[in-house]
């Protein structure tokens, strides 16, 4: 199913952005204030509850459609020694995703989510990204039409990755989108050493010097990111215009939002940062995209694994507003 058209469609949609309902959001906070308890004594879960409520449209959401979505993905750039593992592992962590042994299977069980996983052409690497770009024109759109087309019937998504050597990807694509050397954006990733930072680094450096033309949403993913990174950013985008909110995992899948922001930044507006993860350019980047994470747990799996942690804190969340009585029904003074 192709969603999005022509790269100029994918960008102008972005001009285009649906909103929460704003009378659901206010019923939602009225509903907040007659609960039993004091005024925002349950913080974050209160904020998370209005949050549904206005992308849900209702006072009373509800999660019954949860899914997460791993993507996966092979990079050309592991040629230039970035990663820990060989690009092999991608299809055999796909592998195990499939057979129900991974941490995001178990994860996703304990919170209820139904798991898909997509990998993409994990045969056919992608440009390395220091020589060439990623993808061509009709490879980077078929990702993000991929991507765009696995939401189905979700009311919540969490957006995880597989691919080795995608850290070096999303370092570049926050560079390129937010500025800053890539000093100031690779981090160890899988566990390389420190002469493997080094090389990521030398990596992003050349990729931002060679790509520095690439400056649409569009342009920045096809020559810069990935074909998983890519079907994210679909994802996030098709998800938007159909009001689903998304629970976002890690440094990798945030940095497919990177591009989308830096041209729109309201693009954040129906996303939740699930956690922080222990890579060093995760902060700095949820700190750019304005989002405050809900978990910080050190970390650093990918899978959607800190995405699928944090929908139990969702359901807790939406528990509490729908499930406590008000003042009124329980005959308690002070409402």
């Amino acid at each position: 199913m192709t969603v999005f058209a022509s790269p100029a469609a994918f960008d102008a949609a972005l001009d285009d952005l649906p909103g929460a309902n704003e009378s659901a959001r206010q019923a939602a906070l009225e509903r907040q204030a007659q609960l039993t308890k004091p005024p925002g004594s349950l913080g974050r879960l209160e904020e998370i509850a209005v949050f549904f409520a206005g992308w849900h449209g209702t006072d009373r959401p509800d999660v019954t459609q949860a899914r997460a979505i791993v993507f996966a993905g092979n990079h050309g750039v592991v040629a230039r020694g970035v990663s820990a593992y060989p690009a092999a592992v991608t299809a055999q962590m796909v592998d195990n995703f499939r057979a129900g042994g991974a941490a995001i299977n178990a994860l996703a069980r304990a919170s209820g989510l139904a798991l898909d996983v997509v990998p993409i052409d994990l045969d056919r690497p992608t440009g390395d990204i220091t020589c060439a770009p990623a993808m061509d024109v009709d490879d980077c759109l078929a990702a993000i039409n991929i991507g765009a087309a696995a939401i189905g019937n979700a009311d919540l998504l969490v957006l995880g990755e597989m691919g080795i050597g995608n850290s070096t990807a999303a370092a570049a694509l926050c560079a390129a989108s937010f500025d800053g050397a890539a000093v100031d954006w690779v981090g160890p990733g899988t566990g390389v050493d420190t002469a493997g930072i080094e090389r990521k680094r030398a990596a992003v450096a050349d990729a931002l010097t060679l790509h520095a033309a690439a400056q649409t949403p569009f342009e920045r993913l096809r020559c810069l990111g990935g074909r998983e990174i890519a079907a994210i950013a679909g994802a996030m985008l098709a998800a938007r215009r159909r009001r689903v909110p998304i629970i976002l995992d890690g440094f990798i899948a945030t940095a497919a939002l990177a591009p989308l922001a830096r041209a729109q930044p309201a693009i954040v507006d129906h996303c939740l940062a699930g956690h922080c993860s222990a890579e060093p350019g995760h902060r700095r980047l949820l700190d750019r995209l304005g989002l405050s994470p809900l978990l910080t747990l050190d970390m650093r799996l990918g899978e959607g694994s800190g995405g699928a942690l944090a929908v139990q804190i969702v359901r807790g969340a939406l528990a509490v507003h729908a499930g406590m009585a008000t003042f009124a029904e329980a005959g308690v003074s002070g409402g």
